[in-house]
This record gives structure tokens, C-alpha cells and sequence, in this order.
């Protein structure tokens, strides 16, 4: 659970700095998460325990704004740091330990959804590349922090 609230802070840092850059576009969206889900790889290995990490694929959804969507190429990177997941030998060296990559999507819906009810039916209509790439694999609540660890994708019954 560590690791989950640490990618949570991580991915909150950066997701500051950018709206502080950017405060008529992207930071239009602060206030506005919803939700912040581990994907991909790193997302299934949480689930099977079996897959691998190479990379954290941290994915905040936000509830869109009536000014636009979230930017959708937006991608932030950061480094994990020493953990027991050491450092994929083909990074750059400048990370001490596993890459973070950093995306985020805005969906038309309120404040109020819950988070997973939401992402699950974002991921289930796999209507963007994005969505279906997401839903290929899997999708572990990082945030809200007392849903941490909660696995939305694929959905269990």
C-alpha cells in the first residue's frame, strides 16, 4: 500500500507544477480529480503478481471542465526512486529506480460519480485507443486514498 500512496504523491507533485504553468489551460483542472488509477503492466502485476513492472503508468481522471477537455497528449514523467523494484536497465540514468509516466483524461461527468463506477464504465465502452489500451490490462485505485489498492479493471464479480 506504500507504494500506491507514494505513486499517489508522486503524480500529485507533478501534476501541481503543471497546472501552476499552465493556470488558464491545464490547471483549470485543479479540484476537479476524480480519481488516480495504477495502469497497464504495472496495474496487472499488481493484480497477478506475476506480470512485471518495467514502468508505473499513472493514469488521473478528472471531471471535465465546461472550458475544454484535459490536454490528452499531456505526459509527465518522474522517478520512483530506490525501492525494492530497482531500475529498468533501459531508462535513462538520471532515474534512481522505476519511471513514473503520467497521463490524465477528462470525462463528461460530475463531481459527485464514484470513482470507480466511472472508470469502469470509461474502460467496459473502450470507445479512444487510450481506453481500449486500458482496458487490455488493468486498473488499480491509487486515489481516493481510502480506496487505495481497490481493483476496478478488470471487474471482478
Amino acid at each position: 500500500m506504500a507504494n500506491l500512496h507514494r505513486l499517489a504523491d508522486i503524480a500529485a507533485d507533478v501534476e501541481a507544477d503543471l497546472f501552476a504553468r499552465h493556470p488558464a489551460g491545464s490547471g483549470r483542472y485543479a479540484g476537479r480529480l476524480l480519481c488516480r488509477a495504477l495502469c497497464h503492466d504495472a496495474g496487472l502485476h499488481y493484480v497477478d503478481h506475476t506480470t512485471g513492472v518495467k514502468d508505473f503508468d499513472v493514469w488521473s481522471f478528472y471531471a471535465e471542465h465546461p472550458g475544454g477537455p484535459f490536454p490528452a497528449r499531456w505526459r509527465g514523467t518522474a522517478d520512483f526512486g530506490p525501492s525494492k523494484f530497482g531500475r529498468y536497465s533501459g531508462d535513462p540514468h538520471r532515474y534512481r529506480g522505476r519511471r513514473v509516466d503520467l497521463m490524465g483524461r477528462s470525462l463528461p461527468v460530475p463531481l459527485t460519480v464514484d470513482p470507480a463506477d466511472v472508470l469502469r464504465s470509461y474502460l467496459s465502452a473502450a470507445q479512444t485507443a487510450s481506453a481500449k489500451a486500458l482496458a487490455a490490462k488493468a486498473a488499480v485505485l491509487i486515489i481516493p486514498s481510502d480506496r487505495a489498492g481497490e481493483i476496478v479493471w478488470p471487474e471482478r464479480r
